[in-house]
């Protein structure tokens, strides 16, 4: 895993921009903390940036990557992991290519000057990267199907620039700071459209999508999108296939030449991942690593609550006795929760004020424990959205609010649709956003994309709409979430249940095989159930754990109060004021918690970054 970054500009010599490329190179450190590597074209015309996280190869493939053909040069920088790349390479060997390294990265590049843009439609894995040919004198930016790996661009007058994240854009001194009302509606409406970017000018590159560049300008091509095809497979077949699916995909990404582990939360999908990296580590002599998070006095004061009715710690150590893991508990206290300092740290990694709250800060904190151990871990993240894990996806009232499912109020989301910000944000503000309306909008877009089967009665459509909207609207905001916050901390986490044949299979699968049992992701407990203990494959649904400890609130409230004190602070060109003060005054009231949690990361955001506000 790595970052990477780069500038084309058509109309200026980029030989002459070295501190510039150098400065956005630098912004991806935390992502490639191994090495560093920058590369111009000798026209002048193109320079790429990369930082390395040695993970396959640690010797070699060093980047940005270069090779001399036959008209030109190819040059490549690279984020991601290619999980077939030794069968690829293996192709092109028998194609007559010669390989000079023994990782992944040349098998991209190799496979580019085969295959050109198709090599794409080759790759199994997770990746972002482009590939300067100045043959033509063309930019190819590729991003992975699921998008599990960012990447941003921006055009210029003459080219473009682009980044793993927008941090690499933001530190070019052309680069403008303006964040619109387009911009805020992203943040505040809990979607994330694809191609979309918070930041005015910028675009995300769409997941299975190709952007080219050159000197008529951009163009882009989705080499992938979830088809809707007809299910081949009885119940008994789909489960068989199944499992010979995540066996495939889970040996695949223990593929590693540095010291790897497990994500473990002692629930269905992380235990089922588990166990199977148990079993085929125990046919190499090896013992599978695992790592879990817990908080300070939580086991024994634990509240169980709707989203999570049982705690993690008695299931996690269950499986790690039944599967032999090596287990190890980071557990978290109040003050490392609230420390500012971390906030800080997470709304740098993130780039945007994000509005989950503790659990981006655990995870940046459990993810920071475990890269002392491990630079790569296997992670049970997406398994609800393919599998169908969540409430709403259960509920026929929340698939036909005509809004997304997640957001409806059958699935607990306010009335009103303003989402989990309407009472924290300023009511003018609340007017020019429309945020209900913005919503609508992009629910309209998202459904307008489902492809339906002749014959589907109503109750198969809406099923179908719910599956879609969940893997290409919810999930990107969870795996974007991981990718950030994993990859501040120096630490690749792969994502079994986002391999696209698993994806596609499932989300194709008639809602009755996904529920035969009358629970939530049957196919995947039927499928992985044997390799587990009882209590865990029967386990019901609980979310990642929360902090419950009353000293966190205590401190957000006292730092909302300093907040509150400060000189004027942009963040109440945002924020309601008079809310915050009552939130401090009444700690108990209904959503203050979170409440509190957005607005100091819509502060620490607003100093780290420094945005343009533009509200009207």
């Amino acid at each position: 895993m790595c970052g990477i970054t780069g500038w084309v500009a058509f109309d200026r010599d980029l030989r002459q921009e070295t501190e510039a490329l150098a400065a956005m190179t630098a912004t991806m450190s935390c992502r490639g903390p191994d090495a560093a590597g920058t590369w111009v074209d000798p026209r002048g015309i193109a320079a790429l940036g990369h930082r390395r996280l040695a993970v396959l190869d640690l010797e070699g493939s060093t980047q940005p990557m270069t090779l001399d053909v036959p008209g030109g040069t190819l040059a490549l920088t690279y984020s991601g992991e290619v999980y077939n790349y030794a069968e690829l390479r293996a192709e092109l060997r028998r194609r007559g290519h010669d390989f000079r390294t023994t990782g992944d990265t040349e098998v991209v590049l190799r496979g580019y000057l085969e295959w050109g843009e198709a090599v794409a439609d080759r790759l199994n894995g997770m990746y972002a990267f482009a590939v300067w040919d100045s043959r033509t004198r063309k930019l190819v930016l590729v991003r992975d199907r699921m998008g599990v790996k960012p990447l941003y661009y921006q055009s210029t007058s003459d080219g473009v620039r682009f980044g793993s994240e927008p941090k690499a854009l933001l530190a070019h001194p052309l680069a403008g700071r303006e964040v619109g009302l387009d911009g805020l509606r992203e943040l505040f409406a809990f979607v994330k459209t694809p191609g979309h970017a918070v930041w005015a000018g910028m675009r995300e590159v769409r997941p299975g999508t190709v952007v080219t560049v050159d000197a008529r300008g951009s163009r882009e091509h989705a080499y992938w999108s979830l088809k809707t095809v007809a299910h081949p497979d009885d119940r008994a077949g789909s489960i068989a296939r199944v499992r010979d699916l995540l066996t495939d995909i889970v040996t695949r990404q223990l593929i590693a030449d540095v010291p790897r582990c497990l994500l473990l939360s002692g629930g269905l999908d992380s235990s089922a991942v588990t166990a199977l990296a148990a079993r085929e580590l125990a046919g190499h002599g090896e013992k599978v690593h695992s790592f879990s998070v817990d908080f300070a006095s939580q086991s024994e004061t634990y509240v169980p609550d709707a989203a999570r009715p049982t705690p993690d710690a008695p299931y996690v150590r269950e499986v790690a006795a039944h599967v032999g893991s090596v287990h190890t508990e980071i557990v978290l206290d109040a003050g490392a929760m609230a420390d500012p300092a971390v906030r800080r740290a997470v709304i740098e990694a993130r780039d945007v004020p994000a509005g989950t709250g503790d659990t981006d800060v655990s995870l940046y904190l459990l993810f920071s424990a475990i890269r002392k151990h491990s630079t790569v871990a296997l992670s049970g993240e997406s398994a609800d959205e393919v599998f169908g894990g969540y409430h709403w996806h259960r509920s026929p009232e929340a698939q036909g609010a005509g809004t997304f499912p997640w957001m409806s109020a059958a699935n607990g989301a306010p009335a009103n649709g303003q989402g989990r910000d309407g009472t924290v944000l300023r009511p003018e503000l609340l007017g020019l956003l429309d945020i209900p309306g913005y919503t609508r909008d992009r629910y309209a877009e998202a459904v307008a994309e489902v492809e339906h089967l002749p014959g589907d009665d109503e109750e198969t459509r809406d099923r179908r709409v719910t599956s879609y909207l969940g893997i290409t609207r919810f999930m990107r905001m969870l795996l974007d979430r991981k990718d950030r916050l994993s990859m501040a901390a120096g630490l690749e986490v792969r994502v079994p249940f986002c391999d696209h044949r698993l994806v596609e299979y499932v989300h194709n699968a008639p809602w009755a095989e996904k529920s035969f049992d009358g629970r939530e992701k049957s196919l995947l407990r039927a499928a992985a159930g044997d390799l587990l203990p009882h209590s865990v494959a029967t386990r019901v649904k609980s979310a990642y754990p929360s902090i419950q400890a009353a000293g966190y609130l205590a401190a957000l409230r006292e730092q909302a109060n300093e907040l509150l004190a400060e000189r004027p602070h942009p963040v109440f060109d945002l924020v309601n004021r008079a809310w915050l003060a009552a939130a401090v005054r009444e700690p108990g009231a209904p959503g203050v918690r979170s409440g509190l949690e957005r607005c100091l990361n819509l502060a620490a955001w607003l100093d780290l970054r420094r945005p343009r506000l533009l509200l009207s």
